[in-house]
Formats: structure tokens, C-alpha cells, sequence
């Protein structure tokens, strides 16, 4: 089995369980921001929207500057509605899917960079890269989110197993 191949395998189940929470995410709650440092729902959800399509450009390119001198920053996605919020990510995510399973395994090992205004904020090999600041980044606010919805009285899903709002089995 490829790298890739291998990676999809867990790409495809974390995704398909993100997706699951986004479906959760009221529009009449996107403004609603546990504490002041935290983010607004529509943010967080947005956040974990745009990371899908991250894969895209980490398998495409050899590194990206996310706020380069010479051009246009990121535009950070802000949910509006869970619609738009849902197909921006089902999008996202299928264009990652294809781009990461056209890469080999030498291509899965070669650095990829982050960079910020021209300076370098890490290189690492494009497989830690798709795991760490995609993957996992992914599933840490995916959670943060959940911890947003179970504030505000929304059932939560298993992810691994059954959650606390799962019925028991009869």
C-alpha cells in the first residue's frame, strides 16, 4: 500500500465524522463565543471547513506563504450558513482526497514549508504535514466544537464509540 493510500484510509473516516458535527452547527448560533478569547462558532466551523482543502495545496505545492508580500493574505472562511457550510466543505475535502491519492511516496516524504510574509514558520516532510497541521488540526477543533455545541444543549455524536447522548442499546 501507498502512503497515501494508507493516509486516506484515515482522512476519509475523520472527515466523514467532521461532517457529521459541522451538520450540527445552528445558524442561529453562529455568533456564540464561549469566552472572549475563543472563537464565534461561525469561525471555528469555518476554520475546520477550510482545513479539507488544505490537503490540496500541501499535496500541490512545495510550500505555501499564507500572507505573501507581494500578493493577496488568506481569507479565513466564516460560516453563514450550515448549507454553504457543508458544501464548502464537501468540496474542500473531495479536491484534497484526489490530490493526496496522485502522490507517490517519494512525493509524500519530500519537506513541504509554511511560510508567513517570506519567512519560513516550519518545514517537514508533506506526510507530517497532511497528518499534524490537516489531520490532527482537524480533530482538535472538531472537538472544540462539540464543546461548543454540548454548551448549548446539542447532542453529540460518537465519534469512536458511542457519546453520552447515544441511546444505550436496548
Amino acid at each position: 500500500m501507498r502512503i497515501a493510500e494508507g493516509y486516506i484510509i484515515e482522512f476519509d473516516a475523520e472527515m466523514a465524522n467532521t461532517r457529521r458535527i459541522l451538520e450540527l452547527v445552528p445558524e442561529a448560533l453562529l455568533d456564540f463565543q464561549p469566552h472572549p478569547k475563543s472563537m464565534t462558532m461561525a469561525r471555528l466551523a469555518g476554520h475546520i471547513a477550510e482545513m479539507g482543502a488544505w490537503g490540496t495545496s500541501t499535496a500541490k505545492l512545495d510550500s505555501l506563504d499564507i500572507s505573501p508580500v507581494d500578493g493577496p493574505a488568506f481569507e479565513p472562511y466564516f460560516a453563514e450558513r450550515t448549507a454553504d457550510l457543508l458544501a464548502f466543505f464537501d468540496k474542500g475535502t473531495a479536491g484534497a482526497r484526489e490530490a493526496v491519492l496522485e502522490l507517490s511516496d517519494e512525493d509524500m516524504l519530500k519537506p513541504w514549508t509554511l511560510c508567513r510574509a517570506g519567512h519560513e514558520l516550519f518545514t517537514m516532510p508533506r506526510i507530517a504535514v497532511l497528518r499534524t497541521m490537516i489531520l490532527s488540526h482537524v480533530i482538535h477543533h472538531r472537538a472544540q466544537l462539540g464543546v461548543y455545541l454540548r454548551i448549548n444543549d446539542i447532542p453529540i455524536p460518537g465519534m469512536y464509540g458511542p457519546s453520552a447522548d447515544d441511546a444505550p442499546p436496548s
